[in-house]
This record gives structure tokens, sequence and C-alpha cells, in this order.
């Protein structure tokens, strides 16, 4: 659990000028949908902006709005195209005593032992879908991939996901690999081959010359 609180007022004036005169001001509009009715809001922009580069998309966040306290992730986020700045936040609330599902990244650390002897390194998955209660969920999952050699992976069923947390994605998912260059792989392979056939690497099969 994170201890991120916004504080945000109730919005009673829609419409795309209000919105304008908002940000104008400082503020960000934004909704809470999910847990009963929708709760139109908007909150100190940056505040917004400055938490927003320290969460996740499972992190649970609090948002009081005007005295009221709401659990909730940041579901979307929409940015001005120009200079990135925050139009609208959207945030799915939940209940803390009930089992929900949510996406957690999957964050990489350390050099493989595989890449240093010029392997690969290959991260195809970058979330996992989990099922828990509010109070079990990770922000994120670290996996340390320093130990990982060359034709070696590490797949979803090896994560330490923590007590009370149940995987929902496929186990045999591939979440980090490392293999050779395409080139050494095929230069592995025809040293295999000539050694099936008694040839020293690098000569005709046939004629015994270099080829």
């Amino acid at each position: 659990m994170s201890n991120v609180v916004f504080s945000a007022k109730t919005r009673t004036d829609f419409g795309s000028a209000k919105s304008v005169r908002l940000r104008k001001q400082g503020r960000v509009p934004g909704i809470i949908y999910g847990k009963s009715a929708a709760v139109a809001i908007d909150l100190d922009g940056r505040d917004l902006s400055a938490h927003l580069r320290t969460i996740s998309e499972s992190t649970i966040v609090k948002i009081d709005v005007d005295g009221k306290t709401h659990d909730a992730f940041v579901k979307a986020t929409q940015r001005n195209i120009q200079d990135g700045s925050i139009l609208h936040v959207d945030f799915y609330e939940i209940e803390m005593g009930k089992l929900l599902r949510a996406r957690v990244s999957v964050h990489i650390n350390g050099n493989p032992i595989g890449v240093r002897e010029g392997g690969i390194l290959e991260t195809p998955l970058h979330d996992i879908e989990v099922e828990c209660f509010p109070k079990d969920l990770p922000e994120r999952v670290n996996v340390d991939i320093s130990n990982l050699g060359v034709n070696q992976s590490i797949h979803v069923r090896d994560l330490a996901l923590g007590d009370g947390v149940k995987l929902i994605s496929a186990e045999d998912q591939v979440v980090a690999l490392v293999k050779f260059a395409k080139s050494e792989a095929a230069s592995t392979g025809e040293a295999e081959e000539a050694a099936a056939e008694g040839v020293p690497a690098g000569k005709d099969a046939k004629s015994g010359e270099k080829s």
C-alpha cells in the first residue's frame, strides 16, 4: 500500500470551457468511478504530476474529496500531445475488503551472465495479472536476472508474488531469456554438425579442405 494522497474538490461545472478555465488555474479535471455513482472532481495539477512519476498502474492511492476518502487506482490519463501536460485523469475506486484483479508491472533488474558472455537478452513480458485483497497487492514485481546464463529463461511461474497473491496469467509465459546471437548460433550449429561427421570445424566434410 502506498502513502499517496490526492486532495480533490467536487466538480459541478462541466463542459470544455469550464475545463479550460480549471487548467488555467493549475487544476486538472477528473472522475472517480467503479464502486458506486461516478464522482466528478478536480485536483492540483502539480501535485498530480509529481505523484504520477512515482506510482504504477497497480498503486492504490487515496483521494480526499471534500473530506471523504476514496481508495482507487489511476486508471487513465489524457495528456496534451504538444507539451505532455495532463488534461484529464480517471480513477477506478476499489473496496478494501473485497478481492480484486489487477495487472502488476514486472521490473527487470541486473546484468545477466549470459549477456556478458555474448548472448542477447529478451524481455517479452511487461506485466502480469493477479488476484488478491487490496492490502496484499504489490505495486510491482522485481525480477533479478543477474545469474541468467545463455539459453536460460525465467517464466511467470518463477516469480515471487508474496502471500495472499494468486497468479492469473499463464505460468508458462517467458519473462526474460538470454540466447545466442544469430551468427553465433549458426556457427555453433555448423560446428556441432561437423563434429557429428568427424570433420574438424571450419573444413569441408568431403574434401577435408577449408571452405
